[in-house]
């Protein structure tokens, strides 16, 4: 069953931008001017985007110098999908229970 932590991480994941960032970070790690240049999002823009991923657990930080890198949390990502195979798993029984009207 999902939770309200997995509602909370599938809101996140839901914006458009967040989604791309999330899916440039499932290559390679990169750092604020990779992930601007990448989405031609405004640094700004971006850097809030970044603070919402950071709370939510989907990416942690490396600085380097007087860069910031970003690097994707798989386990989140794969703890999600867990869920989400368990809910498939039950739907594909659902057909056969069938409760009766009164």
């Amino acid at each position: 069953m999902l939770t309200s932590v997995d509602a909370d991480l599938m809101r996140v994941l839901s914006d458009p931008l967040r989604l791309r960032i999330v899916t440039l970070l499932a290559r390679e790690t990169l750092c604020t001017t990779h992930l601007v240049e990448e989405t031609g999002a405004k640094q700004t823009n971006l850097s809030n985007h970044m603070k919402v991923l950071r709370e939510a657990g989907v990416v942690e930080t490396e600085p380097c110098g007087r860069f910031t890198y970003y690097k994707l949390r798989p386990e989140v990502l794969a703890g999600l999908s867990a869920q989400f195979a368990a809910l498939a798993e039950s739907a594909s029984t659902a057909a056969e229970n069938r409760r009766a009207c009164p």
